[in-house]
């Protein structure tokens, strides 16, 4: 479980495939604190550590998590996202976040705005994956509050401060990100789908 709110940015130093799956090297600040075994969100995806070192580690995705989201993208030397598990009793500063994504968006805007900065994505709506107006959404492990809410599409309004520390300041037209829809919702949207069939 993990709460959207980005520790720091790592580096990606390898990307080794073996068969379907990918091997991640990361290097970090947070490598020192790590063990095998631990839960670590990429970019929004919850990934095991299975080796580390003094400065990097490494995790692995299957080709499940490779074809849902936008890690098999990856490039050596890009940023992502980073954020460990939650510690339970922690201040939950964020959202629920499952480290589970749901599916990819595409960004379509970016407009600057007195010192904030709006991107709008648009996604595959045919999953119905809900956003609402003021609910929560994680893109690329990052919570964030939805704005601009319509049938495929959603905008969010980026301070400063997240702007500098995330993925967002490397963002253009056509970037693909991870979004997790929020668990509520989805379950919401689940028990009336359920509803309305009976």
């Amino acid at each position: 479980m993990f709460t959207g709110i980005i520790e720091t940015l790592g580096e990606i130093q390898q990307l080794q495939h073996e068969g379907g799956n990918l091997h991640i090297r990361v290097k970090s600040s947070l490598a020192p604190e790590l063990k095998i075994d631990q839960s670590v969100a990429h970019n929004g995806v919850c990934l095991t550590v299975v080796s580390l070192d003094e400065n990097t580690y490494t995790v692995t995705a299957i080709d499940e998590t490779l074809q849902k989201t936008n890690l098999g993208e990856l490039k050596v030397g890009e940023k992502v996202n980073l954020e460990r598990a939650m510690i339970l009793g922690s201040r939950l500063d964020g959202h629920i976040v499952q480290g589970h994504v749901d599916q990819t968006g595409t960004c379509t805007a970016i407009e600057e705005k007195d010192g904030s900065w709006f991107f709008t994505f648009e996604y595959d709506d045919a999953t119905g994956n809900p956003t609402i107006e003021k609910g929560s959404i994680t893109i690329d492990g990052t919570s964030l509050t939805v704005v601009n809410s319509g049938k495929n599409s959603f905008s969010v309004a980026i301070i400063p401060y997240t702007y500098e520390h995330t993925r967002f300041k490397s963002y253009q037209i056509g970037t693909v990100v991870n979004l997790e829809f929020d668990v509520i919702g989805k379950y919401v949207a689940k028990l009336m789908a359920h509803r309305n069939e009976a």
